[in-house]
């Protein structure tokens, strides 16, 4: 068992030249060695030192992704402290004070972008003595510092006790606390999960199960850096394997670094990218907007091409066998004229994706898979470090979250907490190094979700007999019937909003009623467009009516059209209500993750999920749903 420090400096050793992070600060993309990051993070941690930090105090670090996320979190633990990653997608409201209060940091390193948050909350931290700011910015307010100030203070201190550094690192050890990492708040208030070094340098282990990546590999990380699975799948794990990590140049606000990553792809090439369903879908959609505006000629040889290498490819395990390998060149035909000049969008080396995060419906799995850039989707979560399953080249199965990784235990567990046999749908529970040590000042939730070594995921899934792991949804987040049979809503929800034009956002209910309802955002952007290409305005109360039955059309696709054997047709919504705004981070309804909070939407929108169950709501066309949409149009 290892530590990060002994995990990091063992890669330094092997591979002390190699390039291991690269920034674009300028005008040009940077790197620095191994070798020389290790240098800057001594450097770093001297100064921790000098700061006063002592083994177990917390220090919380809010920036994007750059070099010094990566070198202030390693500096933090070579001095045995705790660091407390943060979204930057946390506004500066409460969700920020709980976390740093609750954690009770010490310190906060922050970048100049979001240095501005961190001011506006000051005088309701209770813990934060110093605020420290990675650059070199001209005017500090009172209890802030520079980065570069902590290094000079650093470097004082290593004169005067030259031992200090190497005595703090051998005291940390493998089961001490690395990371308090904090849920996206589907619940009340966020748990905070401490993470251990060993959890993280296990579950790298794990991840490497199925999968290598050569040295010469190198991935441009667009997701969050405080993400678990960017944390370790992209930050970590190419560390162990000797492989580069490059950084998206950051904007001053997320929609101009998103920008800025188009760019950055063409310059870095990453051989691998790690998603998530939300990004997968921007990509695509991006991709068929590009392909469209070449004309229809274009447009049609793409869908064609498509269809071609779906059933080619089949579920990946059978790609090209049988009947199937007489295609082989019509596919490198598709390939060649269409497929490779979309891959040259993303650098024209990549790979594949890993996807993690959530549910990724294998639609896009299949998309992906046919342009030669497959998104292997795995399955993890923040308690876990957090990795479970993944599906690999070598090993892969569409519509499957992979297979689970060496060293990981998994069952299917009843309600009992009875293991299930492999097919059967159940809670995923698992057992592994990679387990959480519990949650921060929690010991209640801590009992509640690690239970004789086992971590209860509160996810719904099954296992299939090769080991691969289908996960359904969430287990405890179900539709249940008026007769107390149970459904998870997850699948539907993204199929049907997949496959709609007209419907962006989908909540299934039912809590012991006598049938399912809808709360639907409507897709604004297709719904305008629709309406200007049919001389409509949205003042015409006929022109919604016809709107809303696009939409309900939409919905008897899978009731009586093409889809109706998709899912049981009991959970699928009998009445539907349009509600007049998203669900969107800024009011709560959507986690930092972009996952939908279930309780907290069926809490805000009570109101309307009343009325669904009222006999006004049978027709679809209602005055509400109008009234709604007209509304929703014009918010």
């Amino acid at each position: 068992m290892v530590n990060i420090i002994e995990f990091f400096e063992n890669s330094v050793n092997t591979y002390k030249e190699n390039s291991f992070l690269w920034e674009k600060s300028a005008d040009k993309y940077e790197s620095l060695t191994y070798a020389e990051t290790h240098k800057k993070v001594e450097e770093l941690a001297w100064g921790f030192l000098a700061m006063g930090l002592q083994k177990g105090d917390r220090v919380a670090l809010l920036s994007e992704g750059r070099n010094y996320w990566l070198i202030s979190e390693l500096a933090l633990l070579y001095t045995g402290t705790i660091n407390v990653p943060l979204s930057t997608k946390l506004e500066a409201d409460y969700d920020l004070t709980f976390r740093l209060n609750h954690s009770e940091s010490k310190y906060i390193i922050v970048s100049r972008y979001q240095l501005p948050k961190i001011r506006t909350v000051r005088k309701n931290l209770e813990t934060i003595e110093k605020v420290i700011v990675i650059d070199d910015i001209d005017e500090l307010q009172d209890g802030e510092i520079t980065l570069s100030s902590v290094i000079n203070k650093g470097e004082e201190l290593k004169k005067e006790n030259p031992e200090l550094l190497n005595n703090r690192k051998s005291e940390v050890t493998p089961s001490d606390v690395a990371n308090i990492v904090y849920t996206s708040g589907t619940t009340a208030d966020p748990k905070g999960i401490m993470l251990t070094h060993r959890n993280y340098t296990a579950n790298v282990e794990q991840a490497f199960s199925y999968i290598d990546i050569p040295e010469h590999f190198i991935t441009l990380v667009v997701l969050p850096w405080d993400h678990a699975f960017a944390h370790t799948a992209s930050l970590y794990a190419f560390m162990y394997k000797g492989a580069s990590v490059a950084s998206v140049k950051a904007g001053a606000t997320p929609n101009e670094t998103l920008k800025n990553f188009t760019q950055n792809m063409l310059e870095i090439k990453p051989h691998v990218l790690m998603s998530v369903p939300a990004l997968a879908k921007n990509f695509r959609k991006n991709i068929e907007k590009g392909i469209k505006s070449r004309g229809e000629t274009t447009y049609k040889l793409f869908k064609s091409g498509l269809s071609l290498a779906y059933w080619y490819n089949g579920n990946g395990e059978n790609k090209g066998k049988g009947l199937k390998a007489l295609a082989k060149p019509l596919y490198s035909f598709y390939k060649s004229l269409i497929f490779d000049k979309v891959k040259d969008k993303f650098g024209g080396r990549l790979e594949y994706f890993i996807g993690g995060g959530a549910l990724l419906d294998i639609e896009l799995q299949r998309f992906f898979y046919a342009l030669g850039m497959p998104m292997y989707q795995g399955y993890g979560l923040s308690e876990a470090s957090p990795i479970i399953s993944a599906n690999t080249p070598e090993h892969h199965k569409m519509g499957t979250s992979g297979k689970t990784l060496h060293g990981i235990e998994v069952k299917i567990c009843d309600e009992e907490g009875n293991a299930l046999p492999v097919g059967e749908n159940g809670e995923i529970v698992i057992k592994g190094e990679n387990v959480m040590k519990g949650y921060w000042k929690n010991d209640e939730a801590t009992k509640d979700t690690i239970k004789e070594g086992w971590l209860y995921t509160g996810d719904l899934g099954y296992l299939d007999k090769d080991t691969y792991l289908y996960v359904l949804g969430r287990f405890k987040s179900l539709l249940i019937g008026a007769d107390g049979e149970k459904y998870s809503p997850e699948g539907i929800e993204e199929t049907i909003t997949d496959n709609s034009e007209f419907i962006d956002q989908l909540v299934l209910h039912n809590n012991q009623n006598p049938y399912t309802v809808g709360l639907i955002v409507p897709n604004k952007d297709r719904i305008l467009g629709w309406l200007k290409e049919n001389g409509k305005d949205t003042d015409s109360e006929e022109a919604m009516k016809d709107v809303l039955q696009l939409i309900l059309n939409e919905i008897n696709e899978f009731k009586t059209g093409q889809n109706k054997d998709m899912f049981p047709q009991r959970w699928l919504p009998s009445t539907s209500v349009i509600l007049t705004e998203p669900f969107t981070e800024q009011n709560k309804l959507l986690n930092s993750t972009m996952k939908i909070v279930r309780n907290k939407v069926e809490a805000y929108f009570k109101d309307e999920i009343a009325f669904l169950y009222t006999p006004e709501s049978k027709n679809f066309v209602n005055q509400r749903n109008i009234n709604n949409l007209k509304t929703f149009l014009k918010g």
